[in-house]
């Protein structure tokens, strides 16, 4: 099981603008959330890997919200920030070879890519060759042709020592690279 981790929405477009691993969650909030995720797999009494997005209510509760039974968006992050990403472990298990160590390499943050306001047409980035120079950032880019306001185009993952590290480095991102058009 991989550890959890916290996303944030974009309120405009009702998707994830971005996540942090770890959550920040206390030890019994991890664990209630990993014994429910254990018990809806268990449930579901089949194979693979699959991905169990959960609320954390204002109450404390934790509810499901849903179930993927693929990699899913919220384990973009795992590429870099874990020992097997989810890819990795979805392999693994397609092949029937033991599973391999999700724990996290080190603090990460995967921000989503989305189309800019206003720019619908052939997909420009404006800002990547900036972007590309920083140390711990890794961008994937999901190889659409057209861009519109709020269609995810691909997403960055960052590493770092700490949140406030994760944060300021998203933020800078967030204000230099850009998805218009030409």
């Amino acid at each position: 099981m991989y550890p959890p981790v916290e996303m944030v929405f974009d309120p405009r477009y009702n998707l994830v603008d971005y996540l942090l691993s770890p959550a920040e969650l206390t030890a019994e909030q991890t664990q209630q959330a990993q014994t429910i995720a254990t018990q809806v797999m268990n449930a579901l009494e089949s194979p693979g890997i699959f991905a169990v997005e959960m609320f954390l209510d204002k109450a404390g509760n934790i509810l499901v919200n849903e179930t993927a039974p693929r990699a899913h968006n919220s384990g973009h992050q795992s590429i870099e920030g874990n020992y097997a990403s989810q890819y990795e472990m979805q392999m693994r298990v397609l092949q029937n070879l033991p599973l391999g160590n999700t724990e996290a390499i080190r603090p990460s943050l995967m921000l989503n890519l989305v189309g800019e306001p206003k720019y619908s047409g052939p997909v420009k980035y404006q800002g990547i060759e900036e972007v590309l120079k920083m140390k711990g950032v890794y961008i994937h880019l999901y190889g659409k042709h057209e861009t519109k306001p709020g269609r995810k185009m691909g997403h960055v993952t960052i590493l770092g020592e700490s949140k406030d590290e994760l944060l300021q480095k998203a933020d800078f991102i967030k204000q230099t690279l850009k998805v218009i058009s030409i």
